[in-house]
């Protein structure tokens, strides 16, 4: 897929993402590692700090401490020092939250020579995450989504909590341990969220756990602002940022196996890598960028209490949080795909095993990361911005969604013999398209079904999609006798493009569904509401005028650090 490459303009916002990246899937997956070869300790006495106590009250330490290492821009903190720093932000934080912590957290540091080691790398990701993420344009054919997510997330960690633990990753210093007071305070909100909370999420689909990531991350995002206005006159502090070997993502002005392998519980994460899968980052950037607004909202609602509740009742897509004003009563739409594939394609099962399909739900965010990473949402990221995020994911072609389901088909049989309808060419003859090769054999396919507010709301995102088509090369299909009702197209990319295949987008009043197959003479065979197309008359879908021949000024969110 077309990556987007840097803009001076993203380095505007740049001091904003800086100490906002977490460490997500992969993050994950070092954190665990870390947590069986490190170990963990847990507090002597779980309740030793008691609860009959005013906030920041901390045995010896209060909010107003002030320590000789709070005069240096990048202290190097001994043990001793660090043990202060800590106890000195909670005792803040109690103050900022107004809510207790219940008892001690461990505080581990340990090198990023040390973390690399341990990190280790994920496997291949299976063919429903890999079709997940190719129909939706965000990892194109040839490339294996965990391998992309592993890309990702090939930088440095700063740190992250995981049971009553905080681990700090830091590079090497002369005397003692560099860390800045966002990282710090931000996974420390992460123990107190676990004290009386809990972090674990139960949403069922990517998005919903994106947006139980949203209350959990933008909680840990939104109080170091708040800390941070206390710094200077009322509180002495550590400086805010602390400089490390490896380059960060900043914001831009122009983001296990399974499709929703998720972000894990706040790590602080810098990233080394100078290009990355853009619509990649930004799906999984959008419960720390606006997470943030989400909580905001609630606390000028109805003060901590409101917060409060919102772990009881958490945000069920991220259209919530995109628009606060959903929450919490405009929850996502069910969409339920019927199975319409003929005996050549079933669905993939759960656990490859069940009767019960395999799915997945995208939602609003995601479906924004695309259109803005393959250029049919062409403004910067930081236009519109709330006042607590570093980007807008709000735009017309998204922004009435109520609900998707993805669904992805395998073969009956790759092996079967040529002429079945799976495994000939678009024109039913070898060598008279593009289509016509051999790797298709094991593709699989897919049935998307999207829910919109208005038929308005349907059609503009069906025409984004469109658009998008024919960013990839897309050439527009004769559908022959379309469905009653049905406003549908198909669509060819070729092979020699990385999401080659066939497409059809197909929208009946709120309803788009789009099929992908790997030939435009299987869509039919996938779903048998596409109608076959005619193969001799086709021509070219060229995008529109604004985006042809252009990427646009603005390119990637993470551009190569200076």
């Amino acid at each position: 897929m077309a990556k987007r490459q840097g803009s001076n303009s993203l380095q505007a916002a740049s001091g904003r993402l800086r100490t906002r990246v977490r460490a997500l899937p992969l993050g994950l997956v070092a954190v665990l590692a870390l947590v069986v070869l490190a170990g963990c300790t847990l507090p002597a006495s779980p309740d030793q700090f008691g609860t009959d106590r005013e906030y920041g009250e901390l045995g010896e330490y209060s909010p107003e401490d002030t320590f000789a290492f709070d005069d240096e821009t990048t202290p190097e903190l001994s043990e001793a020092e660090l043990e202060q720093a800590k106890y000195r932000a909670m005792a803040r934080i109690e103050v900022v939250r107004e809510l207790r912590f219940k008892h001690d957290v461990e505080l581990e540091v340990i090198s990023r020579e040390t973390y690399r080691e341990q990190r280790g790398e994920s496997g291949t990701a299976s063919p429903f995450t890999n079709e997940f993420w190719r129909g939706t344009f965000v990892v194109d054919g040839e490339t294996d989504a965990n391998q992309e997510l592993d890309t990702l997330y090939a930088g440095a960690v700063q740190g992250y909590y995981t049971d009553d633990r905080i681990v700090i990753v830091t590079d090497a210093a002369n005397d003692g341990v560099r860390i800045d007071r966002d990282t710090l305070v931000h996974e420390l909100v992460h123990a107190l969220q676990d004290q009386h909370f809990g972090l674990a999420r139960e949403g069922e689909t990517l998005d919903e756990r994106r947006a139980e990531l949203g209350l959990i991350e933008g909680e840990a995002n939104y109080l170091p602002e708040l800390y941070d206005e206390h710094c200077g006159e009322q509180w002495q502090c550590l400086a805010a940022t602390v400089p490390t070997d490896a380059s960060t993502p900043a914001a831009d002005d122009s983001s296990a196996d399974s499709a929703s392998a998720d972000d894990g519980t706040g790590g602080e994460a810098d990233t080394d890598t100078t290009e990355i899968n853009s619509g990649l980052f930004l799906s999984i950037y959008a419960p720390y960028a606006m997470g943030p607004e989400f909580v905001a909202t609630l606390h000028e609602r109805g003060g901590w209490d409101a917060v409060d509740a919102a772990y009881d009742d958490r945000p069920a897509s991220t259209a919530q949080l995109i628009d606060p004003d959903r929450y919490p009563d405009d929850e996502p739409v069910t969409v339920d795909i019927p199975d319409r594939s003929d005996t050549a394609w079933e669905p993939i099962t759960v656990d490859g095993e069940s009767d019960e399909p395999r799915t997945d739900t995208v939602g609003e965010a995601s479906l924004f990361a695309t259109l803005w990473a393959n250029g049919v949402i062409d403004r910067p990221l930081t236009a519109g911005a709330p006042e607590h995020s570093p980007y807008n994911y709000s735009a017309p072609e998204t922004s009435g969604w109520e609900g998707d389901t993805f669904q992805v088909y395998q073969q009956v049989n790759p092996d079967a013999d040529e002429g079945t309808v799976a495994d000939t060419g678009a024109d039913g003859g070898e060598g008279e398209s593009d289509d016509d090769h051999g790797h298709h054999d094991s593709q699989p396919a897919f049935v998307w079904q999207l829910t919109w507010d208005t038929p308005d709301d349907a059609t503009t995102f069906a025409d984004a999609y469109r658009t998008l088509l024919g960013t990839h090369n897309a050439s527009l299909e004769d559908p022959g006798s379309p469905v009653p009702g049905s406003q549908q197209t198909i669509h060819h990319i070729p092979d020699s493009e990385p999401f080659g295949g066939g497409y059809a987008v197909s929208v009946t009043d709120e309803t788009v569904t789009i099929v992908g197959a790997p030939t435009t003479a299987a869509l039919e065979s996938v779903h048998d509401t596409v109608t076959t197309p005619t193969p001799e008359s086709t021509a070219s879908a060229d995008p529109p005028s604004a985006l042809a021949g252009s990427t646009g000024p603005y390119s990637s969110p993470v551009p190569s650090s200076s």
